[in-house]
């Protein structure tokens, strides 16, 4: 049996590989748009798991990180005339820069008092970004062209572009994230998560793996804000919310898809764009169906989608194994039978 467990997930990844890579062919470019939606979505998710869920690092300011990536973006192709990929890495190391600003201070607070610290990063940005940024009208609103977003295959229409893009980067940077986790920083992210006083005493510097836990996560969530205005076409600053909207979003996502797991945000993020997108003519019901599901997922899924699908895999494994041939007698049976004539 554990022979065949390899070959089931290598069949299983080659379906999922295949079914991703036909989507965009089969589906119009609102479908395709929604799709990308998911994943940058995910990216932003995978970064507030990588700090939150396994370095123990409460913050609902992510939604800031990833106005700096939109931004930077936005700025670089609109007023520079940037090609908007070039831009990606550039909203990843700024994005980080500031996730190292507030690591520092960070390092003196923890739990609901870092929570607030970061709640307010999310409400300022807004502010900060209509000091700065102005758009036609003087509103901190920015619009790059639909040339400016084009495909730079002549064979992909722009949606397909833009999906596969956002497919490459979300599966790189997935795969980034588990080999971060199950290398010697993973183990020391886990450990000052844990127990923080243990980890110091074996040599790990907790301060620093705090603040570089803050900029991964950080740049994640920028490289999203950043595949937003690709998807989008959009960068916004209007909405004074908006951004506190989108710290929200990023914590529900990890807390629905599983903390401390690698493909929870992705599923999040999919029952979170499918939830706003039945919804989304109604301005009320979106946010209280989010609610509703995250109160769902505290108390019916604490580990959330994935630690479901375990407990499941576990019991059924379990009962399994435990079924044994019902027609075989034991050894004791067999002791306690009367002779045959």
């Amino acid at each position: 049996m554990a022979s065949r467990v390899p070959w089931l997930r290598v069949v299983v990844g080659v379906v999922v590989a295949a079914v991703a890579l036909g989507l965009p062919f089969n589906n119009p470019a609102e479908t395709n748009q929604i799709f990308a939606q998911v994943m940058y979505l995910s990216v932003a998710a995978m970064g507030l798991n990588l700090l939150t869920g396994f370095n123990g690092q409460v913050s609902i300011g992510h939604g800031a990180f990833f106005g700096v990536g939109a931004f930077t973006t936005a700025i670089l192709v609109v007023n520079h005339g940037w090609y908007i990929e070039a831009t990606i890495p550039v909203a990843a190391l700024l994005a980080a820069a500031v996730g190292v600003l507030v690591g520092f201070p960070a390092l003196r607070v923890k739990g609901l008092y870092l929570a607030l610290i970061t709640l307010g990063l999310a409400v300022l940005f807004p502010s900060v970004v209509k000091k700065f940024v102005h758009g036609p009208g003087g509103v901190p609103l920015l619009q790059p062209k639909q040339s400016q977003v084009e495909s730079l295959i002549p064979a992909l229409d722009a949606d397909q572009y833009q999906y596969f893009l956002c497919l490459a980067i979300m599966v790189g940077l997935f795969v980034v994230a588990r080999n971060v986790i199950a290398s010697r920083a993973g183990r020391a992210m886990i450990a000052v998560r844990d127990q923080e006083v243990a980890a110091s005493t074996v040599g790990i510097n907790v301060a620093q793996v705090k603040v570089a836990s803050f900029a991964l996560s950080a740049a994640y969530a920028g490289v999203a804000g950043s595949l937003s205005v690709l998807v989008n076409r959009v960068a916004d600053g209007s909405n004074p919310l908006i951004y506190f909207q989108y710290s929200i979003e990023f914590l529900i996502a990890v807390v629905i898809g599983g903390t401390a797991t690698i493909t929870g945000p992705f599923l999040g993020a999919a029952l979170l764009v499918a939830i706003r997108k039945r919804f989304e003519g109604t301005e009320a019901m979106a946010p209280a169906l989010l609610g509703a599901a995250l109160i769902g997922a505290v108390f019916l899924m604490p580990d959330g989608l994935v630690g479901l699908y375990r407990r499941f895999a576990t019991r059924f494994a379990k009962s399994t194994s435990s079924q044994g041939p019902a027609d075989q007698p034991s050894p004791k049976d067999l002791a306690n039978l009367p002779d045959s004539a």
